[in-house]
């Protein structure tokens, strides 16, 4: 059999080309000639091939001794890397065995292959029945949508299924009618239609089901990311894509990582009463979603971890906004469970972002840490009467922060609205412990904001330790 990756399996090694298998009279060790390896019992060698993690390379010890050859057809686990799909489902149609722990295709980019001879493939596979099924189509293929359909691997536990191809993705359904997968207990789609997978369907079919993760699914509009699941433990949702929103009711589920963009009318439900890992990044491409008509909403991180959760925003000035507000902020926030930490991400470009920070605190006030960061780059000054300064009385107001025990904020410029915010924030903060300012690299000891700050530690209440760090190194403790 010849592999088109150049594996060249022969029935006998030529004459002349072999070579004693023991080391020559008079070395250390044994001199009878025996190869010892190859007298051991099959359980044994196949325990040896195992270990190699390559089909390819199983197969070519048959080179070495004709004892080897063919070992690799009654492996329980393989794997095929770096073979063209043709001599792929020819090696496959070899396997002795029918029934596997583990079968891992990785069909390489640089091999082209029809839709037809995917199914094919797919069906050659099911053939071996295995508990274990990893798929990735990284090449070129002749049309766009790949038929899948799952239930023919009816002893699968975890099947990972992946397209590569930025033209090709999964479209078909993922279960044919009546197909149901009654062991499956880990599925990974990556590289799909989204409107393939009904997830109510999947749930049904799939009654041990849970691990779902969904990756780079496309197209999927102003559609949903439903899930109700009463089995689903773990979830991962993937795409730059927008949709339209996250209904999920997961009375099991346990750790969940999205990484999504929001769509215009962007909305979540989110009941899962024991999760205790969550990491969502969610995108807000339209910056429709707003505290202000000038602040609007970049970014948006949720992450609970070890019973802390916390929350990061990154929120930027947009005096030209691509979208009319149609979120607001505060009742996004209102839909997300409870969090400690609250991270702020504030492009300015040169704005006065106090009152907009007063008014995201105000319902945000059970917060424990809030983290303060403004990026610098070149800019304008403000222009006068900028609505970005309003109300013009924030920097009078007062919020009860009755649970706030610690901040930080970095890149501090000293100037007076930023002086003013500090004066806020320790006065609406009574119970604060610790107040750490990183200034930024263009404040030095002696310039004006660096001594206003050292001014307001100065004058701190006793039980408030302060630091504050400058660019040249030097750090200043108010304990």
């Amino acid at each position: 059999m010849e592999l088109r990756s150049g594996l060249t399996l022969r029935s006998e090694p030529p004459l002349g080309s072999r070579r004693p298998c023991g080391p020559r009279a008079g070395q250390c060790g044994d001199t009878d000639g025996v190869d010892h390896i190859s007298g051991l019992p099959d359980d044994l060698l196949l325990q040896v091939l195992v270990r190699l993690r390559c089909a390819r390379a199983a197969a070519h010890t048959s080179l070495l001794s004709r004892r080897w050859r063919g070992l690799w057809r009654h492996l329980p686990e393989l794997s095929f890397r770096g073979i063209a799909p043709g001599a792929l489902e020819t090696a496959l149609a070899q396997v002795s065995r029918t029934e596997l722990r583990l079968l891992d295709i990785d069909v390489p980019e640089h091999h082209s292959y029809s839709v037809a001879g995917v199914g094919s493939l797919l069906r050659t596979a099911a053939r071996l029945a295995p508990v274990v099924l990893s798929l990735v189509f990284r090449g070129d293929m002749v049309g766009r949508d790949i038929p899948v359909d799952l239930s023919i691997f009816h002893r699968a536990t975890s099947i990972s299924l992946n397209v590569t191809n930025s033209v090709s993705y999964l479209r078909h359904t993922l279960l044919a009618p009546g197909g149901e997968l009654p062991v499956l207990e880990r599925l990974s789609i990556s590289g799909c239609h989204m409107g393939i997978i009904d997830t109510g369907v999947l749930f049904r079919r799939c009654p041990r089901l849970r691990v779902l993760e969904l990756h780079r699914f496309w197209h999927l509009g102003k559609g949903m990311v439903r899930l109700h699941s009463t089995t689903i433990e773990e979830l991962v949702v993937a795409s730059d894509w927008w949709i339209g929103g996250i209904d999920i009711v997961a009375p099991a589920l346990k750790k969940c990582t999205m990484d999504t963009c929001m769509g215009k009318d962007f909305n979540v439900s989110f009941l899962a009463p024991v999760v205790k890992d969550i990491h969502w990044r969610c995108r807000c491409a339209f910056r429709n979603v707003a505290i202000s008509e000038m602040w609007r909403l970049h970014e948006l991180d949720l992450w609970m971890e070890e019973s802390v959760c916390g929350l990061d925003l990154t929120i930027e000035i947009r005096d030209i906004p691509l979208y009319d507000v149609v979120r607001d902020l505060k009742q996004q926030i209102a839909q997300l469970p409870k969090f400690s930490v609250l991270r702020l991400h504030l492009l300015t470009w040169g704005h006065v972002f106090g009152a907009m920070v007063l008014n995201l605190l105000g319902f945000c006030a059970g917060i424990q840490s809030l983290k303060l960061v403004v990026p610098r780059n070149e800019h304008e000054a403000c222009p006068p009467n900028c609505p970005c300064d309003g109300p013009e009385n924030w920097r009078n107001q007062n919020i009860s922060l009755m649970a706030l025990e610690e901040i930080a904020i970095e890149n501090l410029e000293g100037s007076g609205h930023e002086v003013d915010f500090v004066k806020l924030v320790f006065r609406c903060a009574p119970l604060m412990k610790r107040m750490t300012v990183k200034l930024s690299p263009k404040v030095l000891p002696g310039d004006s904001g660096y001594k206003e700050i050292c001014n307001i530690f100065k004058a701190k209440r006793p039980s408030v330790e302060c630091y504050v760090y400058s660019s040249c190194g030097e750090q200043v403790v108010y304990a």
